[in-house]
């Protein structure tokens, strides 16, 4: 599993922090930038790290700004991401089981660490139930083929 992790300056200190914390558990990593706390525009990083999940690049995307919203936004405008923002255990399993979200984002400047890392464990741990649930992901996947 190839995971690509991206941030802007709020969340360049989590992003570290996992970097070190999911090489230690052997995922392959792609570091989707930025590469200091000096203030940088969250999209030019969202959506790189979009674009590297929705051409196959990278399997899942991790992108951390500073509450979470603005890469939110971001990386929703990418054909075929399916973005959730969590803040919990909880969140992040549903995100997967019933959305199939293919990039967790969270929120550097509200969450710790060690919160970040239970988070990022269920969310890429966590597998999608199907069924019904499919079905309404068609529905969003017949969408963006109109747009």
């Amino acid at each position: 599993m190839k995971i690509i992790i991206a941030s802007d300056h709020a969340g360049y200190a989590l992003k570290e922090q996992l970097i070190t914390y999911l090489k230690s558990e052997n995922y392959s990593l792609i570091d989707g930038g930025t590469s200091s706390a000096e203030s940088i525009d969250y999209p030019d990083y969202g959506f790189l790290a979009a674009e590297k999940v929705a051409d196959g690049t990278a399997d899942y995307g991790i992108a951390i700004c500073g509450s979470g919203i603005g890469m939110s936004i971001v990386t929703n405008k990418v054909k075929g991401i399916r973005a959730a923002l969590c803040t919990s255990e909880t969140i992040a399993r549903l995100s997967r089981q019933h959305n199939d979200s293919n990039m967790l984002i969270l929120p550097g400047r509200f969450i710790s660490f060690e919160e970040a890392k239970k988070i990022v464990d269920t969310w890429l741990t966590t597998k999608f139930d199907g069924g019904r649930h499919q079905r309404r992901l068609y529905k969003i996947k017949k969408y963006e083929e109109r747009r």
